[in-house]
């Protein structure tokens, strides 16, 4: 056989082997790497596709809070809060973000570490340029919540534009429950007797009493606002001027925080925590050492602790 008659053969072997072979791939059925784009080892989802959204579970991390909270474990608190930041924000779930800053800026607040919270402030204002959260009432819980940080730091005409900002969502929206609304007018009251608006003052005050009363287990938060009326009068009239008023007011709060059935929770400890000092500056000196009692005895606080 000469050399064209060997290439022949060669030919057709090879383009029988070729064809066996194609047979053997193409079967008709695809498997999935003939299909399926090749994913990020990060994200885990295909090349140039948007990440989907992993969201943070806000109601139990809010649940784990207060635990938190109720042993005033703050530091606990804050490493929660931070850890749950850096999977809202490794999730880019914007809505737990801004969650997340709503509760570091209260949680600042409270354990007055001011540069703090101003940071957490400046962070949630961008996010609250989001399209996205136009119009909720979430908006407003956060806008209550920047303001009362403002008040607590002393810039009160700040706090009050923020409280302003919170009353036009909650008043225009339906899901605005009772307690959110006397919350709110119950620290735009505070914020307009600092700002020595008396008469504004006491009005956010009259319609945080006639909310909080259509909240079931309301009565401790009604007591803060009695409170917070016998300091208006203290500070409008004097206290020798105002005596009769201011003692008006404490009673009214007392008889609310003796309610029967009231839960004995972190919230109520917290309440009667804060209460307690100012039923004593009033010199209603039985009242505040049954308050600070039932503080300690809730929160689980012994006398060695308190010596400690």
């Amino acid at each position: 056989m000469d050399n064209k008659g060997n290439k022949d053969v060669m030919d057709k072997t090879e383009h029988r082997n070729m064809t066996e072979a194609a047979g053997r791939r193409y079967t008709g059925v695809l498997s999935p790497e003939d299909y399926v784009e090749p994913v990020c080892l990060l994200c885990g989802e295909p090349y140039g596709a948007e990440p989907k959204v992993k969201r943070i579970p806000q109601q139990r991390i809010i649940e784990k809070l207060d635990e938190y909270m109720s042993r005033r474990d703050y530091d606990g608190a804050e490493r929660h809060l931070l850890y749950w930041m850096e999977e809202a924000k490794l999730g880019g779930d914007i809505r737990g973000k801004l969650v997340i800053y709503s509760e570091l800026i209260g949680h600042y607040r409270k354990t007055l570490q001011e540069d703090k919270a101003m940071e957490c402030i400046a962070a949630a204002r961008k996010l609250l340029k989001d399209p996205e959260f136009e119009g909720t009432v979430a908006i407003g819980t956060v806008y209550v919540n920047i303001a009362t940080a403002c008040s607590a730091f002393g810039k009160n005409e700040e706090a009050l534009a923020f409280f302003e900002k919170a009353r036009e969502v909650y008043e225009d929206s339906r899901a605005a429950s009772p307690e959110l609304l006397g919350g709110l007018y119950n620290n735009m009251g505070v914020c307009c007797r600092s700002l020595k608006r008396f008469d504004e003052a006491e009005r956010y005050f009259a319609k945080a009493l006639e909310k909080m009363a259509a909240v079931a287990g309301g009565e401790p938060q009604q007591a803060i606002t009695w409170l917070n009326l016998a300091d208006t009068a203290a500070d409008r009239y004097g206290m020798e001027e105002a005596e009769t008023r201011i003692n008006e007011c404490l009673d009214q709060a007392a008889e609310l925080l003796d309610t029967e059935g009231l839960p004995w929770n972190g919230e109520y400890a917290f309440v009667c925590e804060k209460c307690a000092p100012v039923f004593a500056f009033y010199g209603y000196f039985l009242e505040a050492d049954e308050l600070a009692r039932r503080s300690r005895d809730i929160y689980g606080i012994t006398e060695t602790d308190r010596a400690d």
